[in-house]
Formats: structure tokens, sequence, C-alpha cells
């Protein structure tokens, strides 16, 4: 490897270090009432904000990030699509639709919104309820595409399994009208209730996650030669296929089921890496999954802070700030 190119894998890694770590202690400030230390004036009431209240929210916001940013890397290799998001094989539109069928369901109307202040039984029955439906979604387009063979019939199964879950989503709103609400909470992401036992479940996540993917790098590198030169390696790709379609289902079900649907940042963490270095997939995995987690670390402290005491949702402001990127970045591709 050149060391010009060492020098940049280097520069990057330590830059999200150095983001990652400013912005966990920026989580630390940013509250309610702006960026400020009054919260340790109080010990009592300091201490539980920060410890209980923000660290939690920053660290799982971090986590969530990371498990996208983990996604999007892989669904692009997987698919050799730069345009490739986590959300491809139909586990947004499922995960949609078990927290709609719980709702409606359960009769849990606006004040049991886990926005709003639900019970920890109730939140992890939307979460469980997330989680499921994400899985469920990716499990239909497998079965749909008849395995993981084929790219191109997987994507299409996947455009088509999330079409029809997201037509059973209307349909069970338009029988449970109280149901829209929290399917629109959940549609718009939120990280104001991460606390520890989502930061637990995130962690186990990405530490089970993300060293499979980095072993089965490999896969992703022979598929960017192309199918015929990936099998002269001897590699079995259905299988492998397989197993990559299942971490990335299981990343991106965990991450939709404790935030809800935080949009581009599995998509736009990818291509940040590789406009600063060019790597084999394993680094670019990892990479990836730090430059999401730094990606929503920061989008959370400024949704929470910039209209304080008021709150935006932390997937509508991803979303402005992806499309716009993706905008700027097709505009410049378009004038060469």
């Amino acid at each position: 490897m050149p060391a010009a190119e060492r020098l940049r894998r280097l520069r990057l890694a330590l830059a999200l270090l150095l983001l990652i770590a400013v912005g966990l202690a920026a989580g630390l400030l940013a509250g309610s009432e702006g960026w400020h230390l009054s919260a340790m004036a109080d010990p009592a009431g300091g201490e539980l904000i920060l410890w209980e209240i923000r660290a939690p929210r920053s660290l799982g916001a971090l986590l969530v990030g990371a498990l996208f940013g983990l996604s999007g890397a892989l669904a692009q290799g997987l698919f050799r699509n730069p345009l490739a998001d986590p959300y491809l094989l139909g586990s947004a539109a499922g995960a949609s639709l078990g927290v709609v069928i719980v709702l409606a369901a359960g009769g849990l109307l606006g004040a049991s919104l886990p926005l709003a202040g639900a019970d920890l039984i109730q939140r992890l029955g939307l979460v469980g309820a997330a989680f499921v439906g994400a899985l469920g979604g990716v499990t239909a387009t497998l079965l749909l595409a008849r395995g993981a063979e084929h790219t191109t019939r997987l994507l299409l199964a996947g455009v088509v399994v999330g079409v029809l879950l997201g037509a059973l989503n209307d349909l069970v709103t338009l029988f449970s009208p109280d149901a829209l609400r929290g399917r629109q909470a959940f549609l718009m992401g939120q990280t104001g209730l991460l606390g520890w036992p989502s930061v637990t479940l995130l962690g186990a996540a990405l530490a089970a996650t993300l060293p499979l993917a980095w072993r089965l790098s490999r896969v992703l590198d022979a598929l960017a030669l192309g199918e015929d030169s990936a099998r002269s390696l001897g590699l079995a790709l259905p299988r492998l296929r397989a197993a990559l379609v299942v971490l990335m289902a299981l990343a991106t079900g965990t991450a939709v089921a404790q935030a809800g649907l935080v949009a581009f940042v599995g998509l736009v963490a990818p291509h940040l890496v590789a406009r600063f270095v060019r790597a084999p997939a394993g680094y670019r995995l990892v990479a990836s999954a730090a430059m999401g987690g730094a990606l929503l670390l920061w989008a959370d402290i400024v949704a929470r802070s910039v209209i304080s005491p008021q709150e935006l949702p932390v997937g509508v402001f991803t979303a402005v700030l992806g499309g716009c990127y993706l905008l700027v970045l097709l505009s410049r591709r378009g004038l060469r």
C-alpha cells in the first residue's frame, strides 16, 4: 500500500475518533436550555441529567448511527450500487407495520407513545414489534427472491415487499386512525428515550455484527471484481450473500427498533468514507460505522439544541442534511 494512502487512512481514523470524542463531550452539555454547564450546579439533579439522560442518549445515537453506517456499507458492497441503503430489503416497511399493528391492536393512543413518555412495558412492546417487523420484512424478501443468490432479483423483491407492507400500513391506519400518530412519530426517527438498556442492546448488536462483517469483507472485495471473478476464487456466493444479508438485517432491525426510521445516515456515511480514502471493504465497513456514528451523534446534538427548548426529530434533520448532500453531489457530477 502506498505511503500516501496509508497516511490518508490514518488521518481519517484520527478525525473520526476526534469527532466522536468531542461529540460525546458536547452531548453532555447540550440540553433543552442550550449549551451550558448549569446541570452541574445541582450535584444531585445534575448527575441525574448528565448520566441518566444525556450520556445514554449520546452513546445511543452514536451506536444507532454506527449500525446504520455498517448496514449501508454492506448494502452498497453487496448490491454494488452506491445508492443502496439499509432499507432496501423491506426492513423499514416491516418495522413500521409492526409498530402500527401493536398500536392498533393494543389501543396505545398518543399518551402511550415512546415520544410522550410510555411506560417500560409499552416501550418494550413497540421496540420488539419494530424489530420483529424489520426481520419479517427481510425474511419475506429472501423468500420472494428464493434466497440471496441473485442480487438483482433480491433488490426487486425488496422493492415489492416494501410496497406491499407499506400498503398494509396504510390499511391498518385506515381502520385505526389512532395508530397514525404513532406511525408518524416512528417514521420521523427519535433518540429522546434512548437509555442504558437501549445502549446495552445496541452495543451488543454492534459487537456481534461488526466483527462478522469484517470477516466476510473479502466477499465484498471479490464481488467488486464481478460475479465470475468471485466464483473463480472458490467462494460459496449464495451462502455468503445470505450471511451478509442477515448481518445487514440484524444491524438495521436493531437500530430501527430503538430509534425509528433515521434517514440517509446509512446512505451518506459510506459515500463520505469513499471520498476520503480508497481502501478494502474491511476498512470501509469499520470506517463507515464510525462515520455513521459521528454523523448521527452530531445530528442529534444539533437537533436537540438548535430550537431549544423544543427539539427537532433527528430523522427529519438527517433527511434534510442527507438530501442536500446528495443534491450537491449529483450537481457536481452533472457538471463534469
